[in-house]
């Protein structure tokens, strides 16, 4: 049993912050050649349409076909494969897909007005985005749990029309994807996949449409894609390598605690696993556990490499320590694994998600809890939130004027103009006061 060397820190330590500051650090600078070679073919698909797309198709996922219709999975087929899936799939993924519905149609949001003792009328007016996009990664990397989080609050905020795009490396259809697709009410799937893929659903093709707004996860060339493309189309995030920070007390099984580290390291080398924890025999326990476990997961040497290049151990002088320092770290997924975990959780200012106490493993949250597990990683949790049903509307302003209020409101403008130098402002609401 090789020990899995992950860094120990104390908060104690006078170079404790430092090291923290390193363990965080994460280059997210881009990849000058993934970024010309995105650039490049979101033009050729710009210029030359379904040609260039099914040409990229052929030379990156090896499937032929004469016409991009042709890549189109029909709804009925998506049903099909709900159907055939074994029953406890197919239950899981209906379950799975309720409880998401039934969370996310809390987020709704309604329309209102407001009218002032003028009889001015203001107000919001909530719309849903007329068609989305939504990536989804084919080949090994299939996740049917992200095609629900992404599709299931699209369409209860009203999406008219929710077009997916899916690589199938030659011609290889995972089907539990396609049945989260009928489940999660996808209108229209299309078999292509990369930054051609993103480009096609930015700029429109004679076949693939143009959307309002492109979410879901995928690599380095999906996610420069993204970014190239938004300010044509919204997108929902950049996101980075996974994050799983655990506030623990010690009082939890140390076994629970190692797991729960492992389950964001075996996404990849890149992912982070920190334990933040006041009693240092703990520590010990979990080290133990993590040295025993290790060895019987199919992913080790991922989980391993993650662990020893960014996890870590820390003893904190108290759970109040715990929080501060989880608010600075701002984690994607963070776990209060103590007794009275509502007490922590209120100190805690900047978080993904918080899975409070010692029986919500973080896992539950990626696939069936109900709030969505496409959340901000990076520390961009102090300032954005997890995909939701407000991803897919937007807010028009409302703005009413009666005859009497534009006396009052019409004389502030003018003066606020003439002040900015925008006469054409002024007199525009001045023609409207009474004479």
């Amino acid at each position: 049993m090789a020990r899995v060397n992950i860094a120990r820190l104390s908060a104690t330590s006078a170079d404790f912050q430092p090291r923290l500051a390193g363990l965080l650090r994460f280059d997210a600078a881009q990849d000058q050649a993934i970024t010309d070679t995105v650039k490049t073919i979101i033009a050729d698909i710009r210029a030359r349409g379904d040609a260039a797309l099914l040409e990229m198709t052929a030379r990156f996922d090896r499937v032929t076909a004469t016409s991009v219709s042709d890549l189109e999975i029909p709804r009925a087929q998506c049903e099909r494969a709900f159907q055939e899936l074994p029953q406890e799939q197919r239950q899981a993924l209906s379950e799975a897909a309720q409880r998401i519905r039934e969370f996310h149609e809390l987020q709704r949001q309604n329309s209102w007005t407001h009218t002032d003792a003028a009889g001015n009328r203001l107000g919001q007016r909530i719309s849903a985005l007329d068609r989305a996009g939504l990536y989804v990664p084919g080949g090994k990397a299939a996740y049917p749990s992200s095609v629900l989080m992404n599709a299931i609050p699209a369409k209860v905020a009203g999406v008219s029309e929710l077009i997916m795009v899916v690589p199938t490396p030659q011609g290889s259809r995972n089907a539990l994807v396609l049945a989260a697709a009928y489940l999660g009410g996808v209108d229209r799937v299309f078999t292509i996949g990369g930054a051609q893929a993103v480009a096609a659903l930015a700029y429109g093709t004679p076949t693939i449409p143009a959307v309002d707004k492109i979410v879901g996860p995928g690599n380095a060339y999906v996610a420069e894609a993204k970014r190239q493309v938004f300010g044509q189309v919204g997108i929902d995030m950049i996101a980075g390598p996974s994050e799983i920070l655990v506030i623990c007390d010690g009082k939890t099984d140390p076994d629970w605690i190692a797991m729960d580290l492992f389950s964001q390291a075996e996404h990849d080398e890149l992912a982070q696993s920190i334990l933040l924890t006041p009693d240092a025999s703990f520590i010990d326990a979990v080290q133990s556990s993590i040295d025993r476990l290790i060895d019987d997961m199919p992913r080790q040497q991922v989980i391993r490499q993650s662990m020893e290049n960014r996890g870590a151990l820390i003893q904190v002088r108290s759970l109040d320590e715990a929080c501060e320092i989880a608010s600075a770290i701002a984690a994607e997924h963070l776990e209060i694994s103590t007794d009275e975990p509502e007490r922590w959780a209120a100190k805690i200012r900047h978080a993904g998600a918080m899975f409070l106490g010692r029986y919500a493993s973080e896992s539950l949250g990626d696939y069936c809890a109900g709030p969505n597990h496409v959340l901000p990683t990076m520390r961009s949790a102090r300032f954005s939130s997890p995909l939701g049903v407000y991803d897919f509307q937007k807010r028009t302003s409302m703005i009413e004027i009666s005859a009497s209020g534009a006396q009052h409101l019409g004389t502030i403008a003018a003066t606020l103009a003439y002040g900015e130098q925008l006469p054409a402002h002024a007199k525009a609401a001045e023609l409207r006061l009474k004479k």
